[in-house]
């Protein structure tokens, strides 16, 4: 059976959504998240719908799926209509029969303990019959391919193969209006790739396509039909994507490498050419060692294999690979969170199986792929506090972390909101701060750019890598990008194996290694490795369209 039902709605002449003078503010927020939008989405259309990070993306989603205002609470004005039909009576089931919804971060959205009955969810609701159901689930698994996962259990998962899971649950659907948020934040290169092709692929079968995402460069290989871009709650513009790069700021929305060169040769050079990573001193002190590490969630089934490898002060390191490699299993063995079946992993010379949690804090800080496993503090004041309080900060330097953490994420107007108010973008930049307020020794952050606009991520991890209160830096990503800007050192792991460990130009220069990693060489990487002989280091967009006039 088809995943796009082209007779159940399609050939219904009204449009699949129409949005009119749309506006909302949240109850427990100042000014409205969005105001005055209105905009026609069409049949077999992507949209692509691109602005910084707290913009109102998510909301204007929220509003269109209905969790506006039925989950989220505040004034509203304006109406949305799917088929011709205005949905403020509908209830949110019949709402998901026609619009499914991905959501930024997966664990908001998986709710079954094993990926057979999450992705049949939805159907139970529906008292979809069984042997229909199981058709479906499997249907939406192989459409996927991830029919390997069928028995797994969710908690199981890496990030990534959570967000696999949670496409599947609403493919199962078979909606005729699908909106992705950030649909490839968690995802490895690769399975970003495969993704827009299946979103490609159900958008030419019929289905409308709404996707709020920041990695513009790789939406542009699928060409969407329309591009939106938004900027403090309204739309900027609505056109096709050959208009975009004119009205946006090459600085907030990440176009391809080439297009930023060119845009950047008209203004000022910056001050910096390139972002020297690290701290000052290169002493090369191994301040993290991992012996013969092996580890397994259930038995007979590892996922780290005999991991060897020291962290020395000054490395800033990005750890890359595919999605359920073992990349985080292998973080939370330095932060001991997990203990290794065998072997040993010494922080600071001290076995981390003697060793608490709270005690290894002190020295290394960690920042979880999901902000919500992280946030609990009724403001973000009281979430930054929290970690120095424990550590046992005097008062006085703990407002100072907290001010000071906060400029560089920039969010110091939010020091009173609630977290779990906030968009995922700047819910993650809060996750980050609590760390940053710490004063870890070594900084561990996974995936930190995932919901963050270009400029927000530039500016934080500029910020963050200059620091001098960090001994190392620590990050799993999955943009190669941010390595290449970045990192000093490039560890690759793929099957709980250390597969690389070297310079980012020594790593990174071998496209066949990448492709067998799930890493997609991207131009920014194909620009730095022609012109390695010339610049001797790897430097971001912007500094080499100024290089040349030195």
């Amino acid at each position: 059976m088809p995943l796009v039902d082209n007779n159940k709605n399609i050939m219904i002449s009204s449009s699949p959504l129409v949005v009119e003078n749309l506006s909302f503010r949240y109850r427990d927020r100042r000014g409205a998240a969005i105001h005055d939008i209105s905009f026609e989405a069409n049949p077999g259309e992507i949209l692509l719908i691109a602005g910084a990070s707290g913009c109102g993306k998510t909301t204007l989603v929220r509003s269109i799926n209905g969790l506006i205002p039925r989950s989220y609470k505040g004034e509203m004005s304006g109406r949305v209509l799917v088929f011709g039909e205005e949905t403020t009576s509908w209830k949110l089931s019949q709402i998901s029969q026609k619009i499914g919804t991905v959501l930024q971060d997966p664990e908001r959205q998986i709710l079954g303990t094993k990926v057979l009955n999450e992705v049949a969810f939805g159907l139970e609701n529906l008292t979809v019959p069984r042997e229909e159901i199981l058709e479906r689930v499997d249907e939406s698994l192989a459409f996927l391919n991830i029919s390997h996962l069928r028995e797994r259990e969710t908690f199981t998962l890496s990030g990534g193969e959570k967000q696999k899971v949670a496409l599947a649950g609403v493919l199962a659907m078979r909606p005729s209006v699908l909106l992705l948020d950030e649909p490839l934040a968690s995802l490895d290169p690769a399975s970003a790739q495969d993704t827009l092709d299946t979103v490609r692929f159900l958008a030419d079968q019929g289905m409308t396509v709404l996707m709020v995402e920041h990695r513009v460069e790789d939406v542009l290989r699928i060409n969407p039909e329309r591009v939106m871009f938004m900027s403090e709650g309204q739309i900027r513009y609505l056109g096709e994507l050959s208009g975009l790069s004119k009205v946006v700021n090459y600085r907030e929305v990440k176009l391809p490498a080439e297009d930023i060169i060119e845009r950047a040769k008209q203004d000022p050079a910056p001050a910096t050419l390139s972002i020297l990573p690290g701290a000052a001193d290169r002493s090369h002190e191994t301040l993290v060692k991992f012996e013969d590490v092996a580890f397994g969630y259930e038995s007979g089934l590892d996922v780290l294999h005999g991991i060897n490898l020291e962290i020395k002060r000054g490395d800033v390191i990005a750890v890359l690979g595919p999605n359920g490699a073992g990349k985080t299993t292998f973080v939370k063995h330095a932060i001991g969170l997990l203990k290794p079946k065998a072997g040993r992993v010494l922080v600071d010379g001290r076995d981390t199986k003697e060793a608490s949690v709270a005690q290894i804090a002190s020295t290394l800080g960690y920042v979880f792929q999901s902000p919500s496993h992280m946030l609990f503090a009724p403001t973000v004041h009281d979430e930054l506090a929290f970690g120095p309080k424990n550590l046992h900060h005097p008062s006085e330097k703990i407002e100072q972390e907290v001010k000071e953490s906060l400029t560089i994420v920039n969010l110091s107007d939010k020091e009173q909101d609630p977290p779990l108010a906030l968009s995922f973008g700047q819910q993650k930049r809060v996750s980050i701060a609590a760390i940053l307020a710490m004063q870890s020794r070594i900084l561990v952050m996974d995936e930190p750019t995932a919901g963050q606009d270009y400029q927000n991520y530039m500016n934080f991890m500029n910020s963050i890598v200059q620091m001098p209160s960090f001994d190392a830096i620590l990050f799993i990503t999955h943009d190669v990008d941010l390595a290449v800007i970045y990192a000093n050192r490039v560890l690759m792991v793929n099957d709980g194996r250390l597969v690389a460990d070297g310079k980012p130009h020594e790593v990174l220069h071998d496209f066949e290694q990448l492709k067998a990693n799930r890493l997609v060489p991207t131009s920014l990487l194909d620009i730095n490795l022609k012109r390695y002989a010339e610049t001797g280091r790897f430097m971001r967009a912007e500094a080499l369209a100024h290089f040349q006039s030195l």
